[in-house]
């Protein structure tokens, strides 16, 4: 059984992701055309804020292409791509002081942070699994093996969803360095919103894709097995 009406649902919800990835897109074009007040470069707000939280031993580095910034959390260090390591617009310190949100939680232990650092050994291992267990289930209709599919993808839709607060939490606290630091004022709020917002909807959307999907194979589940 391929088509599901929770297809229906799940294309609502790409087309929500596809658009959350032009949002974030445009933002960040139209936000680093905008000089920040402070004139701080993203690596230099990064390194700011790294070190008035006592993070001296975590580096900023470059790392090559465009929206790749990520923290690496074994490396401990935070990797900045080009147009926001050399960049001194209200985009740049925006995605820098994100990124350094999740050093500092890193830091802090922050809970959702350290379960999600717990999950991924498990969820590399069920997401690669997963989805032939499902798809051979399908095509034998092997209820048992469509059950164990559901089982293993549901580690890889939980670790979706522990992602939500990791980000939002990581943006908010962005914002709160930047205020406190004086490295944005308060007229810049706007774009700090607008670049950190559109950067979350994509977790969103992943997130509910992923869950729609579950639900899907487990209506399936549960009416294969009524009919039995």
């Amino acid at each position: 059984m391929f088509f599901h009406p929770m297809d229906f649902l799940i294309l609502i919800a790409f087309g929500v992701s596809i658009w959350a990835q032009f949002k974030v897109k445009g933002n960040f074009s139209k936000w680093s055309d905008v000089p920040a007040s402070s004139g701080l470069t993203g690596a230099e707000v990064a390194r700011l804020i790294l070190d008035r939280n006592g993070l001296y031993d975590v580096p900023v580095e470059l790392v090559p292409g465009t929206l790749t910034d990520h923290y690496d959390p074994i490396a401990r260090a935070v990797r900045l791509s080009e147009p926001v390591y050399y960049g001194r617009s209200i985009a740049a310190v925006s995605v820098a002081a994100h990124e350094v949100g999740h050093a500092v939680q890193h830091q802090q232990a922050y809970g959702a942070l350290v379960l999600r650092h717990r999950m991924f050994p498990l969820v590399n291992f069920t997401s690669g699994i997963a989805p032939f267990l499902l798809l051979g289930g399908f095509l034998m209709q092997q209820f048992s093996l469509i059950g164990l599919g559901i089982i293993l993808f549901s580690f890889a839709v939980a670790f979706q969803v522990i992602t939500l607060p990791v980000e939002f939490n990581a943006s908010s606290r962005a914002k709160d360095f930047m205020i406190t630091e004086g490295i944005i004022r308060n007229e810049e709020e706007r774009g700090v919103n607008k670049v950190l917002n559109a950067a979350a909807l994509t977790y969103v959307a992943a997130a509910l894709i992923s869950v729609l999907e579950l639900i899907k194979y487990v209506l399936i589940f549960v009416q294969g097995n009524n009919e039995d």
